[in-house]
């Protein structure tokens, strides 16, 4: 490592990343913990389509303040 570096890292889970975006362009977000919100309880893909993914992994959900928007879920196709 070089002397400019920190020395420790940060571990932020995805929505952590998402909300730290989501402030630098002034938007406040707060992060939620995976899998306690009723939109993550869902199935997040529909089998009557040929281009949806059979595997859908979530990544958890943001809180926008001062927005009509209730959540904002983080998934992962693949």
């Amino acid at each position: 490592m070089h002397d400019t570096e920190a020395e420790t890292f940060v571990l932020k889970t995805e929505p952590e990343k998402y909300c730290d975006l989501l402030a630098a362009i002034g938007i406040e977000a707060k992060p939620k913990e995976i899998g306690t919100d009723d939109v993550e309880k869902g199935d997040y893909y529909s089998r009557y389509f040929s281009q949806t993914p059979r595997m859908v992994t979530n990544r958890g959900c943001l809180e926008p303040k001062n927005s009509n928007i209730d959540v904002i879920q983080i998934i992962q196709k693949g």
